[in-house]
């Protein structure tokens, strides 16, 4: 680990850190919904003494929300933004921005020129390329290769065996198609799904020593693979995203990996918590199960219902970019507001019986957890395609799937999933003549 990576982490995390652990100590909520040890596994209890707080609580680091309409207005309303608005920035930001300047990070997806960090037209211009990658007709094309890779997958399960569903399946399905539309080895695929792990925490604010020197030291190889990459690009473009903005030659070499870094991570992260969420969920409800099988035409809903009530990204946060008005609070400019997608996604204003797994759920689709506005997940249409068959197709090979242990979740505040989740296969469904 590079020595100026210490100073990095101290002006980006360490502070924070400590100040989040002193007011945990006195049992804020908003300091134990952040807090790593302290953090309750069910965080619902924590979001909803904030929300009892009203529409916007205050918190010792940024205005907070779990309701669905404001969280809604503020992520599409360009009086928000990402960046700091010019001189009014805090000391926290300057600090934090001097610091990035003398001691650059590798090219990474929380930093500029990510565009999950950046507002238009910046965020536009890095975001335009990307999209003809995601649109429908694309997702279309990207749907037998799904369902191949999914199918081959379930053949190399263990008949009537017990494994860790997220390693060997759920991990499995994305990182293929990702892959793919980035034009990477696929036997590469191991070593991304082990940076993925290392790089994934960096998204949490407060975060530990070791584990940002860990997630900086996977990006500093990621940031030396791409650069190779992009050189073999150059040489031999393909028929893949990142050839086309290697050939176009609109970002630079920083930009190109920030962008494809952000894309391997949001195509690789949603989904597979969602897989692994999803599955999760339909094993403690059978009833709910049970209707999928009886009613086919749910699955689809299912997806969403698992989206809404276990959202694979937490929050997200914005600054107010002039003084305003929200809920009955006012805001100056470069108040940071903590929007919490899936707090937002049981609010009881919104979805009746919020904490009750429904896949026929009406309006399940109308949750936040691809957030909204300009930064709405690209990858959210293929995300949902990859869940749906992958999840389907799981327990119609293996309709007697069940729990063998307790599963473990990720120990990360941002992204929302499980690390393992052991499971029993049973036998496999007998393939019907066709």
């Amino acid at each position: 680990m590079k020595p100026q990576y210490w100073f990095r982490w101290l002006t980006m995390q360490g502070i924070l850190r400590l100040t989040m652990r002193r007011y945990a100590r006195s049992g804020d909520p908003f300091a134990l919904l952040l807090g790593g040890a302290e953090r309750p596994a069910d965080p619902f209890a924590l979001i909803d003494r904030l929300r009892a707080e009203g529409r916007v609580a205050r918190t010792p680091l940024a205005r907070f929300t779990a309701d669905h309409e404001l969280g809604r207005i503020i992520l599409r309303d360009n009086r928000f933004g990402k960046v700091p608005p010019g001189n009014a920035a805090n000391w926290i930001a300057r600090l934090s921005a001097a610091t990035a300047r003398r001691f650059p990070l590798p090219a990474n997806p929380i930093e500029p020129p990510s565009m999950l960090v950046l507002d238009p037209p910046e965020h536009t211009r890095m975001r335009r390329p990307v999209t003809s990658a995601f649109t429908p007709r694309a997702i279309a094309r990207l749907r037998e290769r799904v369902e191949g890779v999914t199918a081959e997958l379930l053949d190399t399960l263990p008949a009537d065996g017990s494994i860790d569903l997220v390693t060997a399946y759920a991990a499995q399905v994305p990182s293929a198609i990702i892959t793919d539309i980035l034009g990477f080895a696929q036997r590469d695929r191991a070593m991304f799904l082990e940076w993925g792990d290392r790089i994934a925490p960096l998204l949490d604010l407060g975060l530990d020593w070791r584990r940002f020197r860990l997630g900086f030291a996977a990006q500093d190889r990621m940031d030396a693979y791409l650069d190779a990459h992009l050189d073999r690009l150059r040489r031999e473009p393909g028929e893949d995203i990142l050839s086309s903005l290697v050939t176009a030659g609109d970002l630079d070499d920083r930009e190109l990996k920030a962008t494809a870094g952000l894309l391997m991570a949001a195509g690789f992260e949603t989904t597979v918590n969602l897989i692994g969420n999803c599955v999760v969920r339909l094993l403690r409800n059978p009833d709910q199960l049970a209707r999928l099988r009886a009613e086919p035409d749910l699955w689809p809903n299912a997806i969403e219902e698992s989206l809404r009530l276990d959202a694979p990204v937490q929050s997200t946060a914005r600054l107010a970019l002039e003084p305003l008005e929200l809920g009955g609070h006012r805001l100056r400019a470069n108040r940071l507001v903590l929007v919490h997608l899936a707090g937002a996604n049981r609010d009881p204003a919104v979805f009746p019986d919020p904490h009750r797994f429904d896949v026929a759920r009406e309006n399940a689709k109308d949750h936040l957890s691809f957030s909204s506005g300009v930064h709405v997940c690209l990858g959210a249409s293929l995300a949902r395609m990859e869940a749906v068959h992958a999840v389907r197709a799981l327990f119609e090979r293996f309709p007697d799937l069940c729990l063998t242990g307790e599963p473990t979740r990720r120990d990360t505040y941002t992204l929302h999933g499980f690390e393992r989740l052991p499971v029993r296969l049973g036998r496999p469904a007998e393939t019907p003549v066709s």
